[in-house]
Formats: structure tokens, C-alpha cells, sequence
């Protein structure tokens, strides 16, 4: 009987690079007598400790995995316009990009990243202590870690994210060995060995004293990868370029400090005293003999000799009882086997999208790369059809077939498992058991080898892919994704309406997977009007497009609160889709399907007749916005202010950290403040200030240092320190309500000292903290 590997066990493999030199598959091979595990637990995409993850799996050879309570959504981008949920979905990617690099699994709980927090209670408020927990103990009754690490201290001051998954970390440790806690869960219980804290030295002075914490060096080199550790964190970390975290790589002793909180209290080395080898499994004589052998007799220069030898470890570690390590190595020993033979699988199809019902041809090539005796039995196709091969695998000539199969009426849309349901505000509301902590959503279509490689059955499963040749990145291959007839893209998620008056929101209409022939019906709350109230469309092939407008009136009184829907009606398909592609050049190419509505605002506001030039921050939209209400906008090139002539501008608005992401604008800073002396006004968002970007004393006519303080609270009162000041009167009053609905923080980034020639606007704090002031010159 063929041994499955099940797409969900890979979805967290101890990866093998892509593709794997001799000198990593025989630094997998060592690893396989090693059948420890390390759960690292933090908050964030990029709170991990990748020199840390990189160490423990390629140096000590354990099963590290990190475990981040959310995916990022709350962060900033600094590649792109992506916000919220579509940049938690990029973040969830760099995570499992990092992971490829360094070889730990990558885990999640349904926590969402609901934006800073200043204390853990507000955030086990928020995300629910219990439900929290719950997952926590899930992906430690799953792995079943023999040591638990987290990244943070229990105690703050820190984000209120960052302590909270310390504790719950603490808290499970205990609760997951407790069978009475959440048998719900039907997982056996666990319990770890110890609990250490990965105590951080970046907030302390070079020269603090850590004698009092144990320690180890994670400096080391690998001769069979040609890189040390901290070489491969450097590439690992440097995956998180959506917050500017490229790294530079370390090379030499680099030492990392722990704390044991829990469990077994080491006094040296603190992942040492556990029998990591296969001894602690009884019955296991053999499979340790045939392990050392294959490591010990491994060729670089020909790692299909050692199959024999792995084939017999295989079958002597299937024999032992189930169990989640044996079945783990069983994983391991599959891939390792497949690479040894050098055997190439792939599944390829002409398009890169198909449609529910649709005949798709699948493009299957075998290729045996060494002298292995391999052979292809048979392949089951999307859909579950198992069709014979029975072929023997020739060194250098490559199997090819074409086998058509059709898309299951249910197949999976592009849909990430945790958005498949709109989420709380601090929660994501997956319910399948199955899919909880899973870090991306399976391919929706895939296709499984059944091959024999030594005369051992084995099934390898491969996605079905598209592949196109790019002139820059050469090849480019993408999951092929089902998707629907035709998808409606609004260009703006709110739609804002001052003065009652019309607005007009651009839609793209898309075909899906094939000839898309219908019409675009506009759903709107009673009482509204669109212009023109349908469209129909003829869209000749899969994936072209057609830009519409569609003009929307609000009755008279409209209040905010109400939504457009763009419904798509092609043939007996009723749907309302909007698609969003992902495609940035450390991520593999996805599309993200989410319902397609727009919010409708109308407003009263005044003064829209201002000329204004933006300077773009990262991820800005704001100019589109006011474009939306009726100002003049114009972009300005960040790089040469100097030259551009500002006199024609009323107002001039830099983006969110655009200081941050434009280090030219430093060079114009006598050019702007000029223009203010002569009657303009310059507006300035949010920068920060740290390590890369310690000084922002440029921002305004005036010294000020900014810090790190925030307003966190998002119903925190604006108060007015003069009632009167132009700037809360003209050329619009604002008014409490006008605060209302703030999704996230209420100010941050403030600054902690002004020169006195600056005026206070605002006074803004949140329960029990002294006040945040905005001012203005």
C-alpha cells in the first residue's frame, strides 16, 4: 500500500531548499537522528528570532517551529498599497518565505493583529482569553515540543501583544499536559520539557551585565551549505521587506541569552539534558543502526547510494508504533528520498485559471535526474481519478503525459481559510478544525504521483501550476486557481459623497476563467441611484479586462453606513467578487478573492477648491481620497522637491513616514519651510523614529524630537485646547462625531519635546496616561 503524503503534513515541512544541494540534503540526513522539537512562540510576523531558528535547525538538528499569535495585519507596508487583511496575507507569505530559508515550520492562531496595544489585559480582552489559549494548546498538543521558548517577557512595560503571548505561552505550557483542559480538542495531552525565555539584549546598553542568564553561541558555519547562521538569518529575516526589515548578514560568535521559567531548570547549555535521538522510542535499535549508516556513508557527489540505506531506515521507522515524531520522520524520510533519486514531478497547465465544471488538461512530466531505480505507477488527478502509468523512470529522459480532468462544482475558490468568514476585530473566525493554525490555505487543485523510488511505493504530491517566462525574473510559476466567470474590482473601498453631491466609483471588470459575457447590476440600499444602473459586458478571454464608471447618487438625508454591492450576473453565475493580486517578487504570485462592496459616506465639506501636492508615503492613498471630494491633487516625486515649483499649491501633504521611505526629502527641507514663510501650508503625517532612523529633526521650522508615543485607545476624545483655532474651524467645523469609527490607533509617533514657537491643537490620552498633544506653526 502507497505511503500518502497528506498536503496538510507539508504544508509545515522541515524544508529542504529549493532545489536542495548534496550539502543540505546530507545536513537532512544527519537531522533525521535528531527527533527533538523547539516551539518558538512570539506575537508577529518578524518578532521571531531567526539566527535562533536557523541555529536549532541546522546546527542542533531539531524540529524548530515558530508559533506567531497573528498574522501582521496591523502593521505598515512599506513595498506596496496593501493594508489590514491583504497585508496580513502578504505578511503570512514572507513568514512562510523566511521559514524556506531557515527550516523551521511555521504556525498561527486565529488571533488577529488588531493594531498596538499597551497592555495584555486589553489585548486578552479583545482577543479573548480563553479562545486564545485554546490555540495556543492546540499547536502544542499538535507538534508536542520537548522545549517551548518565547521571544518576550512576561512582565512590561511592551506591546500589549508581545506580553500576552508570553503568558498565554506560560499559561499553556501547563494546560496543554492537563487532559481535563479543552478536551474538545480530541489531541492527547503534552507536556514540554521547560519553558525558556529568549531574554533580548537590543533594548539593553552594550555593556549590560547578563551573567545571571543562560547562554549560547549561534555564530556557527555549516561547510556542507557554505554559510553560517547568521548568514541565513540575515536572508531568513530579510523576507519581511513589507516593514524594512532587511538584514545584514553576522558572521563569528553571536550569543543568545535565555531564563527558564518553567518545567526543568538547566544550569548550562538550555537545550541540553533531553535525549533527542531515537533511544527514548523503544524498539528503535535498527532504525538508529540504519541512520548513522546512511549519514556516515553518505556521497556528495552521488546521493542516490545511499537509497538502499534509507529505503531499510524507512520501513524499520514505519514499523514502531504510531506516533506524531515517527510520522514527522517518515515526512522527512519521503522528501529526503525523493531528492537522493533526483527525481523532478511536476504538473502543469495551460492557463493559470479554471472555472468550477471546466475540462482542464494536466501536463505531468517525470524526470529521473541519477542512477536510482524509480519507477512512475500511476497519478491521481484533481478529483480523486487514479490513472495507470506503470512505467520505469530512465535516467535523463523525461516521462511526459497529458490526462484531462474536470474541476470538482465545488472546487476551492482563492480564498485564505481565515478570511473565508468576515473576521471579528480581533479574531479571525475559522471554524474548521482542520485548517486552525494551518499557515496558508491548501491549492485548490493537485495532483499525486505514485511512484516507487528503491522499491519503495511512496505518493508525492504536487500542486498544479502555471508557469510563464519573464524577461526580467525568467521563470514564474503560480498555484493554478479556480476561479469565478467574471470579478468586479471597485478602485475605492469608500465611496465619499460631500454635499450629497455624485460620485463616480471604477470598477475592472475581469473574466475569470474563460469568455465572460453578461452584466454588471449594482446593489444599493433603498433610495440610492447608479448611473447607468446596469452594464453589460462581452469580455473575450480569460483574465481580460474592462474599466467602467458607475455614477452613485444618495437620497436625500443619506446617512453613512450603507453599502454597494457590484453583483457580476454571467449566465446562471449570480456572484459579487472582487480579485486582488498579490505579485511581489519575494512572494510567490496569488489572487485573493473577498466579497466586492463598497462603503457609501456622504459627508459635509467644505473647501474643496484647494490645489494640493502630495508627497506619497508608504502605502499612500490619500491623495486618492481627496481627489474623491473634489480637491486638485498632483503627485510630487519625492527625490526632487528641490526643483518642483510649489508656488502653485495651497497645501502640501506628506504621507504617512514618507521621511521614512524618501531620505532625499531631508535635502528639501529649506525648499518647504521657504514656501510656508511666502503663505503655503504644509501638512506632515506620521514618521518614526529608531536604529535606521534615529534623527528627524527635519520635519518642521522648528527643533522636536519625536518618540514612540501612542493614543491606542480609537474613542480616546480629541480635546481642543483652543476651541476657536483656525485649523478646527476652517474651512470646516469639526465636531465630535467627526472622530467617530476610527479603526485604529488615535495618534502615534507624537512629539516628546517642541520648540515653544509651536502651538498645541490638540490634547488626546488614553485611561489613566498623561496627554498626547498635536501642534501646529
Amino acid at each position: 500500500m502507497p505511503v500518502f503524503l497528506s498536503l496538510l503534513m507539508l504544508t509545515m515541512p522541515r524544508a529542504l531548499p529549493e532545489p536542495p544541494s548534496a550539502g543540505a540534503l546530507a545536513l537532512a540526513i544527519d537531522h533525521l537522528q535528531n527527533t527533538g522539537r523547539v516551539l518558538y512562540v512570539a506575537a508577529h510576523p518578524d518578532d521571531e528570532n531567526t539566527r535562533l531558528l536557523a541555529w536549532l535547525v541546522g546546527e542542533r538538528g531539531v524540529d524548530a517551529a515558530y508559533l506567531s499569535m497573528t498574522r501582521g495585519g496591523g502593521g505598515q507596508n512599506l513595498i506596496g498599497t496593501e493594508q489590514a487583511e491583504l497585508l496580513g496575507y502578504l505578511r503570512t507569505l514572507e513568514l512562510l518565505a523566511a521559514r524556506a530559508i531557515d527550516g523551521a515550520r511555521q504556525m498561527f492562531t486565529r488571533a488577529r493583529d488588531f493594531g498596538y496595544s499597551k497592555n495584555p489585559e486589553e489585548t486578552l480582552r479583545l482577543w479573548g482569553h480563553d479562545r486564545a489559549l485554546v490555540d495556543v494548546v492546540r499547536a502544542i498538543r499538535r507538534f508536542r515540543p520537548d522545549i517551548i521558548v518565547t521571544r518576550f517577557s512576561t512582565e512590561g512595560p511592551n506591546h500589549g501583544h508581545h506580553t500576552a503571548s508570553a503568558l498565554l505561552a506560560a499559561e499553556a505550557f501547563r494546560a496543554a499536559a492537563d487532559p481535563k483542559r479543552f478536551p474538545e480538542l480530541k489531541l492527547p495531552p503534552w507536556q514540554a520539557d521547560r519553558l525558556l525565555e529568549n531574554v533580548s539584549t537590543w533594548n539593553r546598553p552594550p555593556d549590560a551585565d547578563m551573567s545571571e542568564f543562560l547562554r549560547v553561541d549561534v555564530g556557527g558555519y555549516s561547510p556542507l551549505l557554505g554559510e553560517s547562521w547568521g548568514e541565513m538569518a540575515a536572508r531568513s529575516r530579510t523576507m519581511h521587506k513589507t516593514q524594512g526589515f532587511g538584514s545584514a548578514p553576522t558572521r563569528g560568535t553571536t550569543l543568545e541569552y535565555f531564563a527558564p521559567r518553567a518545567g526543568t531548570a538547566p544550569t548550562g547549555d538550555p537545550f541540553a539534558g533531553i535525549d533527542f535521538t531515537w533511544a527514548r522510542v523503544p524498539g528503535s535499535e535498527r532504525l538508529q543502526t540504519l541512520l548513522a549508516k546512511a549519514s556516515a556513508d553518505f556521497d556528495l557527489r552521488a546521493p542516490h547510494q545511499s537509497i538502499p540505506t534509507l529505503v531499510e531506515a524507512y520501513r524499520a521507522m514505519a514499523a514502531l508504533p504510531p506516533s506524531a515524531r515517527r510520522d514527522a520522520g517518515l515526512r522527512q524520510l519521503e522528501a529526503i528520498l525523493v531528492q537522493a533519486a533526483g527525481l523532478w514531478l511536476q504538473a502543469r497547465a495551460a492557463q493559470p485559471a479554471v472555472g468550477r465544471g471546466e475540462k482542464v488538461e494536466a501536463r505531468l512530466q517525470a524526470v529521473l535526474q541519477t542512477p536510482a531505480a524509480a519507477k512512475l505507477s500511476a497519478v491521481v488527478l484533481p478529483g480523486g481519478a487514479r490513472v495507470p502509468v506503470g512505467a520505469t523512470l530512465v535516467s535523463g529522459t523525461p516521462l511526459e503525459r497529458a490526462e484531462t480532468f474536470t474541476v470538482a462544482r465545488d472546487a476551492a475558490f482563492p480564498i485564505p481559510h481565515w478570511l473565508e468568514k468576515a473576521p471579528e476585530p480581533a479574531f479571525y473566525r475559522t471554524e474548521d478544525p482542520a485548517l486552525i493554525g494551518l499557515p496558508d490555505t491548501p491549492a485548490a487543485l493537485r495532483v499525486t504521483f505514485d511512484v516507487e523510488i528503491g522499491g519503495l511505493p511512496l505518493r508525492v504530491e504536487r500542486p498544479l501550476e502555471f508557469a510563464a517566462t519573464d524577461r526580467v525574473r525568467g521563470e514564474v510559476l503560480r498555484r493554478v486557481e479556480v476561479m469565478p466567470a467574471a470579478t468586479a474590482t471597485a478602485a475605492q473601498g469608500v465611496l465619499l459623497f460631500p454635499e450629497g453631491h455624485p460620485a463616480t466609483v471604477d470598477v475592472v471588470l475581469r473574466a475569470g476563467h474563460g469568455p465572460a459575457k453578461g452584466t454588471l447590476r449594482p446593489r444599493l440600499p433603498a433610495g440610492w441611484r447608479s448611473e447607468p444602473p446596469s452594464v453589460p459586458f462581452d469580455l473575450g478571454t480569460a483574465g481580460e479586462e474592462r474599466a467602467v464608471a458607475l455614477t452613485i447618487t444618495p437620497p436625500a438625508g443619506a446617512r453613512p453606513g450603507g453599502e454597494l454591492e457590484l453583483v457580476t450576473e454571467v449566465g446562471t453565475e449570480r456572484a459579487a467578487w472582487r480579485l486582488d493580486a498579490v505579485d511581489h517578487p519575494h512572494l510567490p504570485q496569488r489572487s485573493v478573492l473577498r466579497p466586492s462592496r463598497v462603503t457609501l459616506v456622504p459627508l459635509a465639506l467644505g473647501g474643496t477648491d484647494r490645489r494640493v501636492g502630495i508627497i506619497p508615503g508608504s502605502g499612500d492613498k490619500v491623495g486618492d481620497t481627496l481627489r474623491q471630494v473634489g480637491y486638485s491633487v498632483t503627485e510630487l516625486d519625492p527625490d526632487h522637491i528641490e526643483d518642483a515649483d510649489l508656488s502653485r499649491f495651497d497645501v502640501v501633504l506628506a504621507g504617512v513616514r514618507a521621511w521614512n521611505v524618501h531620505p532625499r526629502l531631508r535635502f528639501a527641507h529649506d525648499k518647504l519651510m521657504a514656501w510656508v514663510d511666502q503663505g503655503g501650508l504644509l501638512v506632515v503625517q506620521y514618521n518614526t523614529v529608531g536604529r535606521r532612523d534615529p534623527d528627524m529633526d527635519g520635519l518642521g521650522p522648528y527643533p522636536m524630537s519625536i518618540n514612540h508615543g501612542r493614543v491606542t485607545d480609537e474613542t480616546a476624545a480629541m480635546v481642543p485646547v483652543r476651541a476657536d483655532h483656525p485649523l478646527l474651524t476652517t474651512p470646516n467645523r469639526l465636531v465630535p462625531a467627526d472622530y467617530e469609527g476610527w479603526v485604529q490607533e488615535r495618534g502615534l509617533y507624537f512629539a516628546e519635546t517642541w520648540d515653544p514657537k509651536y502651538e498645541p491643537v490638540f490634547r488626546i490620552a488614553d485611561p489613566g496616561e498623561p496627554a498626547q498633544e498635536g501642534r501646529c506653526w
